[in-house]
């Protein structure tokens, strides 16, 4: 009879609109007195001296993350282990104070952005050649096995066409899709959803491995320009959740 209950109480929550969500950085709980949010960490590039600042703010009345970029690059990463089949959808609200005027999505020297959310998804051995999976497993080893297989980058460009999907111009395993562009709307918050089935299956045309890191990125090294951007909470939810 207990068990039963249950199930009609999961069932009744479903059925009102209370979905599955998963806090991935839920900054606007935070005291940022406290410092940056303990789960997530630095993600630092070799050979990039200089790094983006990021530091917890109250802007206005929430809590954000601002990330300050003066030809600079790095990020803020939490490690999450997770099914993106049980938890498609990924909400956040992002914000910049302008994009970089020589930003390119096609090329290295362009290779900057203002914002951008980034999905690490977990290697998948399948249909990679005896060398591919070598090459994989020595890099991972240098990287302490943090390496991730394949990568959704969902970008704040400068004059990129919104909806275009292009590969990173370091690597084809890392796909980047334009969700904003140009400074129309620099200065204003941005609520986003995305379905992460969806958009790696647009991407690399199969269903995608586990999540295994969930980033925010604001670099300027390639340019050697500067920015602003603010980052507000970010979840993954089993429903196409509102803001």
């Amino acid at each position: 009879m207990v068990h039963l209950l249950l199930l009609v109480l999961i069932f009744w929550f479903r059925s009102i609109g209370l979905a599955d969500n998963i806090k991935i950085g839920a900054f606007s709980e935070m005291d940022p007195a406290k410092g940056l949010p303990a789960l997530w960490e630095k993600l630092v590039f070799p050979r990039i001296e200089r790094q983006t600042s990021y530091t917890l703010i109250r802007d206005h009345d929430r809590t954000v993350i601002q990330a300050v970029s003066n030809a600079s690059a790095s990020g803020l990463i939490r490690h999450f282990k997770g099914s993106a089949e049980q938890h498609p959808w990924i909400v956040w609200q992002w914000k910049i104070d302008h994009v970089l005027q020589k930003g390119d999505v096609a090329a290295k020297q362009g290779d900057d952005y203002a914002a951008r959310i980034y999905i690490a998804f977990e290697y998948t051995p399948e249909g990679k050649s005896w060398w591919q999976r070598m090459r994989f497993d020595a890099a991972n080893l240098v990287a302490g096995g943090k390496l991730p297989g394949t990568a959704l980058n969902y970008i704040w460009a400068n004059k990129a066409a919104l909806g275009t999907v292009v590969d990173n111009p370091f690597t084809d395993q890392t796909k980047m899709i334009v969700l904003q562009s140009g400074n129309a709307m620099a200065g204003q918050w941005i609520g986003e959803k995305r379905n992460l089935v969806e958009d790696y299956r647009m991407a690399f045309g199969q269903k995608p491995p586990r999540i295994m890191g969930i980033a925010i990125m604001t670099d300027t090294d390639n340019t050697g320009e500067s920015t602003t951007a603010y980052y507000g909470d970010i979840q993954l939810s089993d429903e196409q959740t509102g803001q």
